[in-house]
């Protein structure tokens, strides 16, 4: 068989496995955080109503984000039913676009195959960095945005790098009118994923590629805006011009003075973190491929001043100046999310598919180098930090007893495996060592995900204490709560839970107030109580309580006054 059929081939399966690993077992854990299980009952309050413009959750106006990833679970909710699994697909399909405009950006950097090998090593690194694989298993925002940013440089890298008379890569102007449509269009997209970020993000990247060339845009980008613009602005405008028209300056305030901007300059959502923060992240998110993403902006001072060198070829300029993008991708947002005053891990997410860019480049580098002259030390610190891991997870086990000897044994297996044959193919076979990294990490989650995951989700879902009320007769009985911070039952035992004024569950602070509820009531009521004040309700001689169930953290009881 021809090489290069082989390796078509070898792409076509790795695609096909990783469409695979990206939608298996979305529906193995129950939602999971504050922000999962209230974005899936936003989405199915949503499409109970048949309403694609207003966002509830619990019956009261929900503004805190935009309406494409809530128009994403209704179509899924509208095909299979609602369910976790249903609620994931939208991010799951996000995750794999974000891999998919990784794979364009990389292969349009030239024809040949040793060239192209960019995008199919950009796309690996990207479809396996614990970054992108997590977020793609949750009803997220981050992840949509990460898929539009993506798609929208993907399409400004399509009409304009390697742009040069004569350049094979050279589209006509027709279509290169069609690829900016497509970046104007994506930028509205944007906006409709996770607000005004949708269109700073990449203003901000494209400023400071064109800073860092100390150039100006072309004319033709230039000149484009005059359509653009309005473009991007008429696509944003299928959600915000009805919304707008129908909750007017309350959508305006909530929407984009408390949750753009008071969100950024203030501590008023208490996400705050230290400056460095993100620093600390990121290299997390990169996970297996920190290392080689180190040994790549190394290289980076040749990207700033190499690409115009009259030496280089048109395709090593194509591919300096993809270099050049992901290097301002990475740091823009970087420094604009660094100086929020809320910070969470998932909003640096969109610079993950930057990062897969120049994990790539050292990727196909390494891939073509052969022999002792192989740079091949991030293959080596990327093995020994398995070791480690490895090593940690059966240390946890022991010393915890949390997870199982045979659940750590599982989860290290593979990533001893990977560091031996890492260290054993590194200088004779540099790609099957590369190839141990994403193949270890495949098993290590999916092994996660069914032989640990399920046992820590417990704590952090009342999904189970929920069916346990249900299955004795508790299935209409309303819910409420004491200091309470699982968010979960807002789905799992939606239409029972008693909101407040402000929209936000009913908390109570003492047994004393839950008995007086019940009393008020005049019925039993279920209120999730933290452990270690159990007893404090159950002592009370003034009320009932039937002990149902805990997960380590809350207990629900059923509580009747006398």
């Amino acid at each position: 068989m021809h090489p290069s059929t082989l390796a078509k081939r070898g792409t076509i399966l790795l695609f096909l496995v990783i469409v695979a690993f990206y939608f298996f077992g979305l529906g193995r854990l129950p939602l999971l955080g504050p922000d999962e299980p209230r974005y899936a009952q936003v989405a199915r309050e949503m499409f109970m109503r048949h309403d694609l413009v207003t966002p509830t959750l619990g019956g009261h106006l929900w503004f805190e984000k935009p309406a494409l990833l809530y128009w994403m679970m209704i179509a899924s909710f509208k095909i299979f039913g609602v369910s976790e699994w249903a609620a994931r697909l939208p991010a799951a399909i996000s995750g794999l676009l974000t891999v998919a405009a990784v794979f364009v950006m990389g292969r349009h950097t030239g024809r040949d195959d040793e060239v192209r090998s960019l995008g199919f090593w950009s796309a690996v690194a990207a479809a396996t960095m614990i970054g992108v694989a997590a977020f793609a298993r949750a009803a997220s925002f981050d992840i949509l945005l990460t898929m539009t940013t993506a798609w929208t440089l993907a399409f400004y890298v399509l009409a304009d790098v390697g742009q040069r008379p004569g350049d094979y890569s050279d589209p006509s102007p027709g279509l290169r009118n069609w690829f900016l449509a497509g970046f104007y269009s994506l930028i509205g997209i944007s906006l409709l994923a996770k607000g005004l970020i949708g269109i700073v993000l990449p203003a901000g990247v494209l400023a400071f590629y064109y800073l860092g060339q100390r150039r100006l845009p072309g004319r033709k980008l230039i000149t484009s805006l005059a359509w653009g613009v309005p473009l991007a602005l008429l696509v944003a405008a299928t959600w915000y011009a009805p919304v707008i028209r129908r909750h007017g300056w309350l959508f305006i305030d909530q929407f984009f003075i408390q949750h753009h901007f008071a969100r950024y300059i203030s501590n008023k959502y208490h996400h705050s973190q230290p400056l460095y923060y993100y620093l600390l992240v990121l290299p997390l998110l990169l996970i297996p491929w920190t290392a080689f993403f180190v040994a790549g902006l190394l290289q980076s001072k040749s990207w700033l001043v190499g690409f115009r060198a009259s030496r280089v070829t048109q395709v090593e300029a194509n591919v300096r100046q993809l270099m050049l993008l992901a290097l301002a991708w990475l740091l823009f947002p970087l420094l604009f999310f660094s100086f929020s005053n809320s910070k969470l891990p998932g909003y640096i997410l969109p610079i993950v598919p930057a990062a897969a860019l120049i994990v790539g480049e050292r990727l196909k580098r390494l891939s073509k180098t052969k022999g002792p002259e192989a740079s091949t030390w991030p293959i080596a610190a990327t093995a020994i930090l398995s070791l480690l891991f490895a090593a940690g997870v059966i240390g946890y086990a022991f010393r915890t007893g949390a997870l199982s000897v045979a659940a750590a044994a599982a989860i290290a297996a593979p990533l001893l495996l990977a560091s031996a044959w890492a260290f054993a193919f590194r200088r004779r076979a540099v790609v099957l060592a590369l190839l141990a990294f994403p193949i270890s990490t495949v098993a290590v989650l999916v092994v996660a995900l069914y032989c640990v995951a399920p046992a820590f989700a417990d704590v952090d879902s009342s999904k189970r204490l929920l069916q346990l009320a249900d299955a004795r007769g508790y299935s209409q009985t309303p819910i409420y709560g004491m200091q309470r911070s699982d968010r979960t039952p807002e789905f799992y035992a939606s239409g029972r839970i008693a909101y407040g004024g402000d929209g936000e569950p009913v908390m109570y602070e003492s047994p004393g107030q839950v008995i007086d509820e019940s009393r008020r009531r005049g019925d039993v009521l279920l209120a999730f109580v933290p452990v270690r004040e159990l007893s404090q309700l159950t002592r009370m001689t003034s009320a009932q309580t039937e002990v149902i169930g805990n997960n380590d953290r809350y207990v629900i009881v059923a509580v009747r006054a006398r």
